[in-house]
């Protein structure tokens, strides 16, 4: 019991550490581009930012501690095109979507965004990342990189937020990827924003795929919840 406990804290402690990384990367990046450490709407972003993931690792920790172990590990089992996209997706796009928000907050590139759009698209962030904390701990399964994880008795997962879509973690990524512009201030940050989200629904699909291809129930799972990311729509 002991030597599962260890694994366990360890697993915590290294995910913990490796986004604490990378939050303070990305917040060394907002406010070294902008040039403003008083910049109100950078540390609110910051904040949310930090707050989300912390409380995600805090919530599986007692209750999927394993998948904090499969999440810190890149696994050979792992799609070849996932190890392009998953990257591109998860530290280049938001890290350029920082780096061009800091740039216009400098240069005033953009047109001003009122204080309530910026309200607005902050508290839809913060929703947002309530929905990837509630996938992540209703499906055990959920790593960082698209496998069939046979090797953790990898079943399909249909319960909580995936009676409504079938990878709402996605969908909660993509309102996030896409609240950022308007939390900050930045048109032009949609720009990466929306590459990245292209990259997002690319590797949406092509998941989706592998998991009807390779993964025993998910097809059937696939006819009684039809919709990928928005219920009603897609």
């Amino acid at each position: 019991m002991k030597q599962v406990s260890g694994r366990i804290l360890t697993a915590a402690m290294k995910q913990l550490l490796k986004m604490l990384f990378f939050i303070t990367v990305l917040t060394v990046l907002l406010f070294a581009t902008s040039g403003r450490p008083d910049w109100l709407m950078g540390w609110i972003y910051a904040g949310i930012y930090a707050c989300g993931l912390v409380v995600t690792t805090a919530l599986m920790l007692p209750r999927s501690p394993e998948l904090l172990a499969e999440r810190i590990n890149i696994h050979a089992g792992s799609k070849k095109w996932d190890r392009l996209l998953a990257p591109l997706m998860a530290t280049a796009g938001p890290g350029l979507t920082i780096v061009t928000a800091g740039l216009d907050m400098r240069f005033g590139w953009s047109p001003h965004v009122a204080l309530p759009v910026k309200a607005g698209a902050s508290a839809f962030a913060v929703l947002a990342y309530g929905l990837l904390a509630w996938s992540m701990v209703t499906n055990r399964f959920f790593s960082a990189v698209v496998r069939i994880q046979t090797d953790r008795g990898h079943t399909v997962i249909s319960s909580g937020p995936y009676r409504i879509v079938r990878h709402p973690g996605y969908t909660a990524m993509t309102a996030c990827l896409l609240c950022t512009p308007l939390m900050l201030g930045s048109l032009w940050a949609f720009v990466p924003a929306l590459a990245t989200l292209i990259i997002s629904l690319v590797r949406t699909l092509l998941e989706d795929r592998t998991l009807q291809m390779e993964l025993a129930g998910y097809r059937d799972y696939t006819r009684r919840v039809p919709y990928l990311l928005v219920p009603g729509i897609w």
